[in-house]
Parts: structure tokens; C-alpha cells; sequence
């Protein structure tokens, strides 16, 4: 009995898939009488896949913009771009006053690197990248420094070195 149930329900199951693949597939609108079927919009067709920016960011866009990113200092200040000769190697707090002499109008003063090599220093001498050695007084000499921001701007500073005594440090 069952070998005679095989063969009929696999006839069964052989027509119910025919039916499905030759059926058509159920439309989501109905076309009226004599209304001819419109063609998809052309994305759908083509296989391509194309990315429409509108209402989306550009995925290939840096996430930090330079101008964001860098941020100028107005009161930054600027170092011109100059040759630095001489005592203008040196800024004011790698020398040591070691020395003042007077020699009638003349003032004349001695300072010493960090290696122990001596300068002579005269008033209206540079000093550093922005110092000019202003004043020479008995114990000390002052230089005055002049730097400029990027706003302009002048900022002045006054640096005293001093002369050692025997005994200091």
C-alpha cells in the first residue's frame, strides 16, 4: 500500500512546484485596461551602484578641517627670519657677568659662557635672538628685549645679570 502512495505524491509535489514556477508573481499595483507597464528608474536596472551625496556627507572628507585644526595665537611672537652672529648665539640667562671696567666714558663689560669662554660686552651691543645690551652699570648690566606678536604688538622685557661677588653662588 505505501509502495503504491510514492509514486502519486511525488506526482503531487512534481505539479505543485510546476505550478509555482510557471505562475506569474502577484503585481503590488493593478494596471488598468489598456495601460502600457512602466520601465524601472534607470538605478534599478543597472547593476552599478551609485552614491547620491544630497542630505549625505562626503565619506572621503577629512573629519578635522585644517583651518579648525590650527589655531593662530595672535599674541604668538614672531622671530624674523635673520642670521644670528656674535653675542646674538647666546640669550642673556646662558652668560655670567664676570666683569665691569670704566675707562673714562667708556663702559666695558666682561660676561662668560657655561663653558667657561669670556666675552666683551659694550653698550648697544645684541644680545639673544631680540635683546640690545641697554645699560652697563658698577655691579650689572642691563639689556632690554623687544619682541613683536603677531598682532603687532611690541613686548618689552628687562633682563638684569648681575655681578657676582666672591662667595656667591
Amino acid at each position: 500500500m505505501l509502495r503504491k502512495k510514492i509514486p502519486q505524491l511525488f506526482l503531487v509535489l512534481l505539479l505543485f512546484n510546476l505550478i509555482v514556477l510557471i505562475w506569474p508573481a502577484p503585481r503590488c499595483h493593478a494596471l488598468e485596461a489598456g495601460q502600457a507597464e512602466e520601465p524601472a528608474p534607470p538605478e534599478m536596472n543597472n547593476n552599478d551602484f551609485n552614491y547620491l551625496l544630497e542630505g549625505r556627507p562626503d565619506p572621503f572628507k577629512p573629519f578635522i578641517e585644517p583651518e579648525v585644526a590650527t589655531k593662530v595665537d595672535p599674541n604668538e611672537i614672531i622671530d624674523e627670519e635673520v642670521e644670528l652672529t656674535g653675542m646674538q648665539l647666546f640669550e642673556p640667562g646662558q652668560l655670567a657677568l664676570v666683569a665691569v671696567m670704566f675707562a673714562g666714558e667708556k663702559k666695558i663689560a666682561m660676561v662668560e659662557d657655561v663653558t667657561g669662554k669670556g666675552y666683551v660686552i659694550n653698550e648697544g651691543v645684541l644680545i639673544g635672538r631680540h635683546g640690545v645690551v641697554s645699560e652697563i652699570r658698577g655691579d650689572q648690566v642691563i639689556v632690554t628685549e623687544t619682541a613683536r606678536t603677531r598682532a603687532g604688538n611690541e613686548i618689552v622685557t628687562t633682563v638684569v645679570m648681575r655681578l657676582k661677588k666672591e662667595g656667591d653662588k
